[in-house]
């Protein structure tokens, strides 16, 4: 099930803020919520409750264990619940990726058949994990009850695709939380708001997207197709992910639940080291709080702290999925982020802001053209487009400046992509901003904003209606 179907928000939604709220005790709401979640990931395979609930008991057991145990025999613990939880990860994810890479390495014949991944498994393993080592740490006080400890790992806002909560975040809203009106009216606004950019945003740049790369390899790409469909995806990608994180958040507060921030307008960086201060901003705080500081971080000089930043950015491609175009991906920011910090710093900080702009996202959409192919060849083809090549039999030629697909999707589309490049912006906030320095501004925002979410949410549904693509990218990760 996902949030822009129309059964859950005509159906699954209602029902459950009807029974959440018929009741005022924190138990009766804890129990609705983790019986309305289990319900949720079940929709479509409910074995893979089975997996969910298994992680989390043995989280649980060890970080009890752990808690009262010996200082030597708390690592052991502490090893036992983490390793249960990435061999869960590994074989799912990883482990036919690895034996047919093994295979084909020996000489072996035959490939692996990748099992079937279970939705979400890399987002929730990393919530699980989070409470055990904070645990270990003494961070946080381990949980005594089992079904709060289940109701921080399956809660549905954020089960399937994020954000990453971390346990210390969301510990004291485990047992009772606070549910105000504005908080209520807030965190549906924002969940309309996300759909709206799923819909309305996402939806139709991936539609622009499959018309513009037909074949799906990039060979018969031109330069502007090239370049168009790398700007579409980036698009799509953003408003997709960004949408969900949104309608999480909203989700989560009308919940009584507070969730940090995933996204803050990425592609308003200067830099790609900024860039990932604001894409997918959980993502990054855990590698940094559970990887590369435990690792040394960047107190070991700089060769240690380049060492550390390559397993992370190589962790951070894998966790995308087992392909070796993200662990190109990952490695790409790896050494993009190595590159700024050890040896352009001082040149960029003298470029001007807009040079600096424009060359980071050009880095970003490189970038998205190695997120986007399975395939290494195809990956260089596109990217080949982009410079205005192509490559037939071997040999490199000039590539055709415009192809029919792509001047289709400039006609049909016309200045859609431009509109949604510039809403991927901070520019509704700083209108928002500036009409608020007056007071007739300020009436003006707090009068219309209703209006606008009933309007957007009235848009989403008609459109869903007609949508027959409706994915979530982030699902498969």
């Amino acid at each position: 099930m996902v949030f822009s179907s129309l059964t859950f928000l005509l159906l699954f939604l209602p029902v459950l803020l009807g029974l959440y709220f018929l009741g005022r005790s924190w138990r009766w709401r804890n129990g609705v919520l983790i019986a309305a979640s289990l319900f949720f990931y079940g929709w479509g395979e409910p074995v893979w409750i089975l997996a969910m609930l298994f992680s989390t008991a043995v989280n649980y057991f060890c970080a009890k264990k752990l808690d009262a145990a010996s200082p030597r025999a708390r690592k052991g613990w502490l090893a036992l619940g983490v390793v249960m939880s990435v061999a869960f990860l590994f074989y799912f994810k990883y482990s036919a990726f690895f034996a047919n890479m093994a295979a084909a390495i020996l000489g072996l014949p035959g490939r692996m058949t990748a099992p079937r991944l279970p939705i979400g498994i890399s987002f929730y393993t990393f919530q699980i994990l989070t409470y055990t080592v904070d645990v270990y740490r003494k961070k946080t006080p381990v949980q005594q009850n089992f079904w709060r400890l289940l109701l921080y790992v399956s809660c549905f806002p954020q089960l399937i695709a994020g954000p990453i909560v971390q346990y210390a975040d969301v510990e004291p809203q485990l047992a009772a939380r606070s549910v105000t009106p504005e908080d209520f009216t807030a965190g549906m606004r924002r969940f309309i708001t996300g759909l709206a950019k799923k819909v309305l945003l996402a939806n139709i740049c991936g539609a622009a997207l499959a018309e513009t790369v037909q074949a799906g390899t990039g060979a018969e790409l031109s330069l502007l197709g090239a370049w168009l469909g790398a700007f579409l995806y980036a698009l799509q990608i953003y408003f997709d992910f960004s949408a969900y994180s949104d309608m999480a958040i909203g989700l989560g507060r009308i919940l009584g639940f507070t969730y940090k921030e995933n996204f803050r307008f990425p592609y308003a960086s200067r830099s790609v080291t900024e860039f990932w201060r604001r894409w997918h901003i959980s993502l990054g705080s855990f590698f940094r709080d559970y990887v590369y500081i435990p690792l040394g971080g960047n107190r070991r000089g700089a060769a240690r702290t380049a060492l550390n930043m390559a397993v992370v950015w190589a962790l951070t491609g894998l966790w995308h999925g087992a392909s070796w175009n993200f662990v190109l991906w990952g490695l790409w920011y790896g050494v993009l982020l190595m590159l700024e910090r050890f040896v352009f710093a001082k040149a960029l900080d003298r470029l001007p802001g807009g040079l600096r702009w424009a060359l980071t996202q050009l880095l970003v959409l490189a970038g998205w053209v190695i997120f986007y192919y399975e395939e290494l060849g195809a990956v260089g083809q596109h990217l080949l487009a982009m410079a205005g090549l192509t490559r037939t039999g071997g040999a490199i030629r000039a590539a055709a400046l415009t192809d029919p697909a792509a001047l289709a999707v400039l006609r049909r589309y016309t200045v859609f992509p431009l509109l949604a490049w510039a809403l991927s912006l901070p520019t509704v906030p700083a209108l928002r901003a500036r009409l608020e320095r007056s007071v007739r501004g300020e009436r003006l925002v707090n009068a219309g904003g209703a209006a606008v979410s009933l309007g957007l949410l009235a848009l989403s549904l008609v459109f869903l209606i007609g949508q027959s693509y409706n994915p979530f990218i982030y699902f498969r990760f």
